[in-house]
């Protein structure tokens, strides 16, 4: 996984998924672009892992003009973007807010905002910058919710069925320009986002593991080996592949 010296794009980067990601290609030599809204996070990822390897841009994925400079601040720091990882999403978990007939608007509007509008923005601008490099890699964190439905998260499973769709069409339409794009569908996690869902909803995450053919959640850093994968040689043929990391949940 040679990703020494070369420069990558993580959204989200500063918790859960994206955190351990960024982390795993510094421990691997690469450098790290991060979008966040959380800019003290940011900052302390910029102290963790030294600002000659980190960058962090306080970018609204489901702004254009914030995605479009975010990108450009990485490209005048480190020079081009090997690797994407496009991670920032916000939850809706399932039977909180409700089925699709008493689902409200507004919190439709915004799931599909940041979770599938942000992952189609990141990669316009993404895909322009590789373009011009002469090639890259991205993974768009989609969700096992992108594989099948939920019941009560109607929002989310359309946004993470969206993402896979997006990942495949942008596949084929750069396969031939060096460019490959995937996808991966996390089952449960413990990040700070299912563990703040477990202090609302009492149980939430042992319910989740529940769920697991495995019996547990996965870990943030599982899910990072998984994307480090998929953006290195080692998955040179692998394009336009949502592939579920997930201890079994969608073979169940």
């Amino acid at each position: 996984m040679d990703i020494s010296g070369k420069a990558a794009v993580v959204t989200g980067g500063a918790s859960g998924i994206g955190q351990a990601v960024a982390r795993r290609i510094a421990a691997d030599g690469g450098n790290v672009i991060i979008f966040d809204l959380n800019e003290s996070a940011g900052a302390a990822m910029v102290e963790e892992l030294g600002a000659d390897r980190c960058l962090f841009a306080q970018v609204n994925v489901a702004d254009e003009a914030s995605v479009e400079a975010g990108v450009e601040a990485g490209v005048a720091k480190f020079g081009a973007i090997y690797a994407v990882v496009n991670c920032a999403g916000i939850a809706n978990a399932a039977r909180t807010v409700g089925r699709d007939g008493a689902f409200p608007l507004d919190l439709w509007n915004k799931v599909i905002a940041v979770n599938l509008t942000g992952v189609w923005l990141c990669m316009k601008y993404e895909l322009k910058q590789m373009l011009a490099q002469g090639g890259g890699a991205i993974v768009n964190t989609a969700s096992v919710a992108g594989l099948v439905g939920m019941s009560g998260a109607p929002a989310y499973v359309a946004a993470k069925h969206g993402v896979v769709g997006l990942t495949k069409n942008a596949a084929l339409e750069y396969a031939r320009a060096n460019i490959r794009v995937n996808a991966v569908c996390p089952g449960g996690v413990r990040t700070n986002m299912t563990e703040t869902a477990d202090q609302a909803f009492s149980g939430f995450l042992d319910r989740l593991a529940k769920l697991e053919p495995m019996g547990r959640v996965a870990e943030p850093e599982e899910i990072a080996s998984a994307v480090l994968w998929l953006l290195s040689d080692g998955a040179s043929f692998m394009t336009g592949h949502a592939l579920a990391v997930d201890g079994g949940f969608v073979a169940r």
